[in-house]
């Protein structure tokens, strides 16, 4: 994690933290490039020079939206990991489906930044695994799944990517989505959770760790 990010997330009331949730709101509605350090500045109340005094360019602040995204999911999948521990497959899988639905909730800006970060050609200077299966590989081992068997690694990680992105897609695109259904927010998401739990069967994936 970056020293910027690491005095960012341990005082949230300093300018550095003030300018990273902004940077986490505008990168997530207007993405990388449809958001400039004007735009943060002004959401801030301060001058450009006060932004790039404590973060930077407009990369490295980027980087640091990202790095904070992917640590507060990794404090889900240990949630997750807590919950579900020694439970029956099917009640690893709620778990893991509510937990994840409620992260993406309490974080709009999240799975489009995800999306763009995985799907983009932007270079980065950040850990490979950022951009991998690796957080895939993290809920499958926390849901019991036998990671290691590469035949049924393969067909889990596929099953997992279909519900990630179905999930990522409810709620980035909520706005277009929800309007169709003709529901609120709360229904909307009770709805979200049910339709995963629903079409991405647990049966598909009964093979564990012995």
């Amino acid at each position: 994690m970056s020293k910027p990010l690491e005095k960012a997330r341990k005082d949230p009331d300093s300018i550095k933290a003030k300018v990273l949730l902004a940077a986490r709101k505008l990168f997530g509605e207007y993405g990388y490039h449809g958001t400039t350090t004007r735009m943060i500045a002004k959401e801030v109340g301060i001058d450009i020079s006060t932004l790039y005094y404590h973060w930077g360019e407009k990369k490295d602040l980027y980087e640091a939206v990202i790095l904070d995204v992917r640590t507060d999911f990794m404090k889900i999948i240990t949630e997750i990991e807590e919950k579900a521990k020694d439970k029956p497959l099917k009640e690893r899988y709620d778990i893991a489906i509510d937990s994840i639905c409620e992260f993406l909730d309490s974080n709009p800006e999240g799975p489009n930044i995800m999306l763009f970060h995985l799907f983009s050609k932007l270079k980065l200077s950040l850990d490979p695994d950022l951009g991998s299966s690796k957080p895939l590989e993290e809920v499958g081992v926390v849901m019991g799944f036998d990671m290691n068997d590469q035949e049924f690694s393969r067909k889990v990680k596929a099953g997992m990517l279909a519900g990630w992105f179905s999930l990522f897609s409810f709620f980035a695109g909520e706005d277009y989505i929800r309007p169709i259904l003709e529901m609120d927010h709360d229904d909307y998401k009770v709805l979200v959770k049910d339709t995963m739990k629903r079409i991405l069967v647990p049966g598909n994936y009964r093979k564990e760790k012995k």
